[in-house]
């Protein structure tokens, strides 16, 4: 069956699987919901189904040409974008409509991904709602983005949106452990937790070290007892990491905001077995502090959008949390 490798997601897989077998797609998908919970992959498979010559039982054979060249990555009628650099530019938005004035050279339909569209700014969002206005004849476009991201509206309004959920923890733990069979039960729960149910999210966070500088920020939070020039020391020192982060930058914000939104899950009686840094934090910060926090780290992310200097916005953002000051 379609999508029968995927875990979780029940309705989103329900819904595309429904499109599939009755041949009656939308022009546009928006894949809407947080980072790490399987829209790329779902996308991915999707495509290799409408791609592929023969079908076998709703899933692509993976023998016919379609199926060779797309595994392969070489597919003509397959197109996929994402961001350069830090957002999706408007020359790509342009170069993509210029392809669309093609018909497809293989197949009877093009299938084109466009990744973390919550990136594009305004005027490339505008170039795209021109596409999805007047869809060409025989092309499929899905789109993925975040419930946080800065979707324009007009954009959403003119495709199906299809919502992806954080998993079960139990069921984003064991994803994990699929892919990191060396962790065992309690590293891998542990993990999806910090990474609230996305599993994707959390081998990012392993991967990529995130995982210790978060760690080591969250344990920073102590300092806040001692007197202000300790704390701005040490909010300063931890800034110069967070800035040589790179593609690290992104990732580790998201966990902090899930540090101090399970804060205030704490508050208001959602969380009843806490670690030993939410129980602080929760201590430490009244529900008006804690929520604060979390729009100084999304006017952290919206800085990063607009290509701020990022030593600059690490800076601001820890001095912030670390209760300080700025200098």
């Amino acid at each position: 069956m379609a999508f029968s490798s995927i875990l979780g997601q029940d309705k989103a897989l329900t819904l595309l699987s429904r499109a599939l077998a009755s041949g009656r797609l939308a022009h546009a998908y928006l894949f809407s919901g947080p980072d790490g919970v399987g829209k790329t992959t779902v996308a991915m498979d999707m495509a290799a189904m409408l791609l592929c010559r023969r079908p076998e039982a709703g899933r692509p054979c993976g023998r016919c040409p379609g199926c060779l060249k797309y595994r392969s990555g070489n597919h003509p009628d397959f197109t996929r974008i994402r961001p350069d650099g830090a957002a999706i530019k408007i020359d790509q938005v342009r170069e993509l409509k210029k392809a669309l004035k093609f018909a497809p050279f293989e197949s009877g339909l093009r299938v084109v991904l466009l990744e973390e569209v919550q990136t594009m700014r305004r005027e490339a969002g505008n170039s795209l709602l021109k596409v999805l206005e007047e869809p060409p004849p025989d092309n499929l476009l899905i789109l993925t983005g975040t419930v946080a991201g800065a979707i324009l509206d007009t954009i959403v309004s003119r495709c199906q949106v299809i919502p992806f959920a954080p998993l079960p923890l139990d069921l984003a733990a064991a994803i994990i452990r699929q892919h990191r069979p060396e962790l065992d039960t309690a590293g891998s729960e542990a993990l999806a937790a910090l990474a609230d149910g996305c599993p994707g999210q959390a081998l990012a966070f392993e991967a990529d070290g995130i995982l210790a500088l978060y760690r080591r920020i969250v344990a920073a939070f102590d300092t806040l007892r001692y007197r202000p020039a300790i704390r701005t020391e040490r909010a300063l020192a931890l800034a110069v990491e967070l800035a040589e982060a790179k593609e690290g930058l992104e990732p580790l914000l998201t966990l902090l905001r899930i540090f101090f939104k399970n804060a205030m899950a704490a508050h208001a009686g959602y969380a009843p077995a806490l670690p030993p840094e939410v129980e602080q934090a929760r201590e430490r910060w009244n529900l008006t502090r804690l929520s604060a926090k979390i729009k100084t780290i999304d006017f952290a992310e919206q800085a990063l959008a607009r290509n701020c200097n990022r030593g600059l916005v690490s800076e601001v953002l820890l001095l912030d949390l670390f209760d300080c000051s700025p200098l």
